[in-house]
């Protein structure tokens, strides 16, 4: 039987897994995915991630490619209630498209949107919040948090927000929007920022350090210096990671075989 790429919209909550990609120890989602699809196979079956979520991020709509029958391609929403009914209750497939042969969930991804939960009002602290935002408890100067995302958008260096570990050809990428806005009941703040590309830990970090901005705890200047460093050394501690989550992963239109047929 004949197979063809499949992409599926996840959601997940990262508060047990280790992150997305396969580890040596601990609880992935990758590992859990695979898991399912080699039940619904009968043989191993790589999942392939679009961003590679740390521990205690979340996904809102992280795209997962994989291989399986041609069958499946007349009845995508059958494949996704196949992989939910088997799926442990803290992944969830939102639907599946069959792909064509040259999409890769990784590759040609040409854009991510990510977004950061910060909680200012002293109900963050609540069991039922905390763990899906970053509890701050203090309110932040909207002007500056603004003035801030407004330096972010085109094409920048990164390393100077970002995680340092193997070194990479190119440490830029083009952010299309960054904006800063406020929840109506005026219990917190989301940050909101699109990207061709993103490095390690690196909402995160701008994410701390222009919260050290609005709360007066360094210069708007520093954050536009940090854009020309070539390390992370003078930027903030990054935000926590339960406030992050993968929002949406954008491709080209054509690789969606519904496109073709």
């Amino acid at each position: 039987m004949t197979s063809r790429p499949f992409l599926a919209v996840v959601q997940y909550d990262g508060g047990q897994f280790v992150g997305w990609q396969r580890q040596p120890e601990g609880r992935t989602v990758q590992a859990e995915f695979e898991a399912v699809l080699e039940r619904l196979t009968g043989r191993h079956a790589a999942a392939t991630g679009a961003g590679r979520t740390d521990t205690g991020v979340h996904a809102t709509g992280q795209g997962v490619g994989f291989i399986a029958d041609e069958r499946w391609s007349a009845d995508a929403p059958g494949l996704r209630r196949a992989l939910n009914a088997l799926l442990p209750p803290d992944i969830w497939v939102v639907r599946v498209h069959p792909m064509t042969s040259r999409f890769h969930a990784r590759r040609t991804a040409t854009a991510r949107r990510y977004r950061y939960e910060i909680g200012t009002d002293d109900a963050s602290r609540s069991p039922f919040r905390r763990r899906y935002e970053w509890a701050l408890g203090r309110s932040l100067e909207p002007v500056l948090l603004a003035e801030a995302a407004a330096s972010l958008p085109g094409e920048h260096d990164f390393r100077g927000l970002a995680a340092h570990g193997a070194a990479k050809p190119d440490y830029r990428c083009h952010v299309a929007q960054a904006t800063w806005t406020a929840r109506a009941n005026g219990s917190g703040v989301t940050f909101t920022i699109e990207a061709n590309r993103f490095l390690h830990r690196m909402v995160r970090f701008l994410v701390g350090t222009m919260v050290d901005i609005a709360l007066a705890r360094r210069p708007l200047s520093d954050l536009r210096q940090l854009l020309t460093t070539t390390d992370n050394q003078a930027a903030s501690p990054p935000a926590p990671p339960q406030g992050l989550y993968l929002e949406a992963v954008t491709y080209p239109p054509e690789l969606y075989a519904e496109a073709t047929a």
